[in-house]
């Protein structure tokens, strides 16, 4: 069944930034702005959580997943820390994840060449 929830968070998170991206003039970006607000707006209220309970990895793979990292990590450094805390943990959880695109795309970029 965690099958079956993950397909449907996911999926029902792409459909929205779909109808959202066809009956709006909002470009990619600004979606995927939303989202990431929207991801740490509910980790802040400790909603998130619930739903990769519910969905598992389809919970996590979605943009909405990089905000509740963000304030998840922010929050937990904030309580040992305090208000520094805040800028602590915020890229603590996505480091790697941040790291692997930096240096992936690196890479990248020295074995393919970009088209005029």
């Amino acid at each position: 069944m965690i099958y079956v929830n993950a397909f449907l968070f996911a999926g029902i998170v792409c459909m929205i930034g779909q109808i959202i991206l066809d009956n709006t003039k909002l470009t990619a970006g600004h979606i995927t702005t939303l989202f990431v607000v929207l991801g740490a707006f509910l980790d802040t209220f400790s909603l998130y959580d619930k739903f990769i309970l519910w969905a598992g990895g389809g919970a996590l793979v979605p943009i909405t997943s990089f905000g509740h990292l963000l304030i998840h990590g922010a929050l937990e450094k904030a309580e040992e820390f305090g208000l520094i805390g805040l800028a602590m943990g915020m890229f603590d959880l996505t480091a790697s994840g941040i790291i692997s695109a930096i240096v992936i795309s690196f890479f990248l970029s020295l074995i393919f060449k970009p088209k005029d």
